[in-house]
């Protein structure tokens, strides 16, 4: 559980540092002025608001709201992603092109995930039950005895209008 709970608290700070990163990785390897375009123009943006992105369809899911805490289908996705992220910062030429189209086929795959989490988690839970005639209903809720009210008495004022002479 600790590992999902920091996941949620890393979700946020990652998509500044991670792109922080890319340019920090461009300095330190000394990668050429083309890798430097790539950096500024199309990675730390992509990677600033596709982690935004994720973070806000992570955290519209109920059960995020609620444990604090990702799923572990999040914990692999973000983890293979930050690393395959991690890695690009590197600038390794002779690795560099399949890890940048790996690091957004996994950031494409990413999005379906939290997609489909959120989707699953947001339908509705009721029972359709069908008529005779086929015609779908939802059936009332059973009230627990725990939430029923006492029976109030009601008093009805009825408003009589006086005619006067």
């Amino acid at each position: 559980m600790w590992l999902r709970r920091a996941g949620f608290h890393w979700l946020l700070p990652s998509a500044f540092l991670l792109p922080l990163w890319l340019f920090v990785g461009w300095t330190v390897t000394g990668a050429g002025g083309w890798a430097l375009m790539w950096v500024l123009f199309i990675a730390i943006p992509s990677v600033f608001f596709g982690q935004l992105l994720l973070t806000l369809l992570t955290r519209l899911r109920p059960t995020v709201r609620a444990e604090r805490a990702l799923s572990w289908w999040d914990v692999a996705g973000y983890g293979l992603w930050h690393a395959l992220t991690i890695t690009l910062g590197l600038f390794v030429q002779q690795w560099w092109a399949p890890v940048m189209v790996l690091t957004v086929l996994v950031g494409a795959a990413n999005i379906w995930l939290q997609l489909w989490q959120l989707w699953r988690q947001a339908r509705p839970r009721a029972v359709v039950l069908h008529t005779s005639d086929g015609t779908p209903y939802i059936p009332p809720a059973e009230p627990s005895r725990s939430t029923t009210a006492p029976a109030h008495e009601v008093i009805v004022v009825e408003e009589t209008l006086r005619r006067d002479a």
